[in-house]
């Protein structure tokens, strides 16, 4: 894969194909904290109305493949932000989420200069998910064991982090 190709920017309109086909996937969104697009109307309200803060799609072209959010926290907490992604199936295992992940913390941090702390929470069982992270440069901090009901069960989660501090992998 030729990392150059890779690029995280603002959804559009003409996304909605591309987004669909991915986010309708439930190979895709199994594990993520994603509703189930099931129509252009859906996609497009998606584009259009999102409530998350920081959010960007992964593109490999200009053509988006996936998505890469970050939700900062207030108040108290204001000091972290949580992230998540998702990418389409036919581009898993090529390196491209942690590609994804590396762009995306410089400018979480520059756009929200409060946010000290980047954390992730991942399934325990996804492996996969615990690898990108790992590549990007998070740590690992431990396990939640049954931490929250995800998709009708209790599940275990680790928890990952990345501090403003912490040197990004190249």
């Amino acid at each position: 894969m030729d990392f150059s190709r890779i690029t995280l920017r603002p959804y559009r309109s003409t996304d909605v194909d591309d987004l669909l086909s991915w986010a309708s996937d439930d190979r895709v969104i199994r594990s993520i904290h994603f509703t189930k697009l099931t129509s252009k109307e859906d996609a497009l309200t998606f584009i259009d109305k999102s409530t998350i803060p920081w959010r960007r799609s992964i593109c490999i072209d200009d053509r988006s493949i996936g998505i890469m959010v970050a939700r900062p926290g207030s108040g108290d907490d204001r000091c972290r932000a949580e992230i998540g992604y998702a990418l389409a199936v036919e581009y898993w295992g090529q390196g491209i989420t942690p590609k994804a992940v590396k762009m995306a913390i410089p400018l979480i941090l520059e756009e929200f200069p409060e946010i000290v702390r980047l954390q992730a929470l991942s399934d325990a069982e996804n492996k996969a998910s615990h690898r990108v992270l790992e590549k990007a440069g998070f740590i690992k901090e431990g396990m939640f064991r049954k931490y929250f009901y995800f998709k009708g069960e209790i599940k275990d989660v680790v928890l990952y982090s990345f501090l403003s501090t912490d040197p990004i992998p190249s």
